[in-house]
């Protein structure tokens, strides 16, 4: 058993003996206890440089084709509205597979030219309410240009130097935090969590992220 599979299962049974009524209100931490660093998060070795000029910085990284960042982009948006003004957000689309470019270009793509904040909800629905193949480049222009986004300029963009760059730069942020699956989230360049470290609990995820917010505040106490 490796690893990484061994730590997968700790985290399980451990979400696991928090109760099963607990998990189903989707709790996966138990009430009054901090979460435990090694089980709910880890320790980000080094820390991380910040992009968020002297806010407290929450990066999600996602992948537009996968399941469970479609099932917790709503949770998301809701946290992100309750956010004090001290918490800047980002997502950060990673590439831990080949097969995950094209969407990695796209979101890229969509940034660059200002609208990956008003597509992000019509491409996740395209890719797993609809169906559609989104693997190409002329597919991915008609699709937004169906939403307004000027198709010329999208093409354009598409295989810019700067598009390049971001996909460069967000693959590397993903291989210097040693990640290996998504959803997932890191808190001011310190810390990481992710659903599957507390039982596939999305709202649980989020808390250990208010958890880690409020350290950060305390001087990381």
């Amino acid at each position: 058993m490796s690893d990484s599979i061994n730590l997968r299962t700790r985290h399980f049974l451990k979400a696991m003996a928090l109760g099963t009524a607990a998990l189903a209100a989707g709790c996966a931490t138990r009430q009054n206890v901090e979460p435990e660093e090694g089980f709910e998060y880890r320790t980000l070795e080094p820390p991380q440089p910040t992009a968020a000029g002297g806010k407290l910085e929450v990066v999600e990284f996602f992948w537009y084709a996968c399941p469970f960042c479609n099932a917790i982009e709503p949770i998301v948006k809701d946290w992100r509205q309750r956010q004090p003004s001290d918490v800047a957000f980002r997502k950060v689309h990673a590439a831990l597979s080949p097969s995950w470019l094209p969407n990695q270009q796209l979101h890229y793509t969509l940034e660059a030219m200002g609208k990956a904040e008003e597509m992000t909800d019509r491409v996740f629905a395209a890719l797993h309410v609809q169906q559609m193949d989104l693997e190409r480049r002329d597919r991915m222009a008609d699709f937004v240009a169906r939403h307004g986004v000027d198709r010329a300029r999208f093409i354009q963009t598409f295989d810019s130097p700067a598009v390049k760059a971001k996909m460069q730069e967000a693959t590397a942020m993903a291989k210097a935090i040693k990640l290996d699956g998504v959803p997932a989230f890191t808190v001011n360049g310190r810390w990481l969590t992710a659903p599957f470290m507390l039982g596939g609990s999305n709202a649980g995820a989020l808390r250990v992220v208010d958890y880690l917010l409020a350290r950060e505040r305390r001087g990381g106490k």
